[in-house]
């Protein structure tokens, strides 16, 4: 069974998220808190815990403060921040400090259980706004169209292009170094290619024909 957590001090969003969330899948327990303690208390319940939905605008311990305290504690359980603040700068803040992905309140629903399934899947979520700010939102695209990468890949693909190294992708992406160590071999295998130099020619060449 699918064990989701929604941390957000509105009953009403609450309750609306917690409703929307049931159709992610099948078997889905969903639990809702409205701060930081109360949210603990049902992690130290479930431990077991899928994923955690979290609001950063929360009373007393903020969401960002509180992802800190969810990394240390708990991780092992993704956490996707869920706010009505947007800009990159946001976005990056939450990224390095150890959110999975951030889904902008102004989404639609099945926009957000797309992000989910995607983090779930062991992904990084980032919305479209970032990857504009970024330039890397069309490029992606293309990666995950002509070599059918996931989004992830696509995104660690395009900053090999740009000749970031694997700690500076991790840097970009709020991710270790392991996990871009994965998506690159992934990469590869996908290009049919065995080093950095051949998938740069690959991409180079895909380009030029497209």
């Amino acid at each position: 069974m699918l064990k989701l957590l929604v941390v957000e001090d509105h009953a009403l969003v609450r309750e609306g998220l917690l409703q929307t969330l049931k159709s992610i899948e099948k078997d889905v327990l969903t639990m809702g808190a409205e701060d930081a303690d109360n949210a603990l208390r049902l992690l130290e319940l479930h431990p077991d815990m899928d994923l955690v939905v979290l609001d950063i605008m929360l009373p007393g311990l903020t969401g960002m403060s509180f992802l800190s305290v969810l990394r240390k504690r708990f991780p092992d359980v993704p956490v996707v921040i869920l706010s009505a603040l947007d800009d990159p700068e946001t976005v990056k803040r939450a990224l390095k400090g150890g959110a999975s992905g951030f889904v902008p309140k102004a989404s639609t629903s099945e926009s957000m259980l797309d992000a989910l399934r995607l983090v779930l899947a062991g992904e990084i979520y980032l919305p479209p706004k970032y990857h504009e700010g970024a330039a890397t939102k069309t490029k992606g695209r293309s990666a995950a169209e002509r070599f059918s990468l996931t989004p992830g890949q696509a995104r660690v693909l395009d900053l090999l292009t740009e000749g970031k190294t694997n700690r500076q992708i991790a840097e970009l992406l709020g991710v270790t170094e392991g996990t871009v160590k994965i998506h690159v071999s992934a990469i590869f295998k996908a290009l049919s290619v065995t080093n950095r130099s051949q998938a740069l020619l690959a991409v180079s060449k895909q380009k030029h024909r497209g």
